[in-house]
């Protein structure tokens, strides 16, 4: 992407006054950490209920008797 194709003045926009940055806050930033600020990019998604079935599977609680 060419740097005229990018939105700069939108990123500026969310980086401060959406998220309340100071300009050099903002410019600070790499975009990694800026995308991650926004909620997007980079991570993994939030465990849901299927893969916490397989766990739960795979791993069951027991309670070991611990009286001899």
């Amino acid at each position: 992407m060419s740097a005229a194709a990018f939105d700069w003045a939108s990123m500026m926009r969310a980086g401060i006054n959406g998220l309340g940055l100071r300009p050099t806050e903002f410019w600070a930033l790499t975009p990694a950490e800026f995308l991650m600020m926004l909620g997007r990019g980079g991570g993994t998604a939030p465990l849901g209920r299927d893969r916490l079935a397989e766990l739960e599977a795979g791993f069951p609680d027991t309670r070991k008797d611990t009286t001899p």
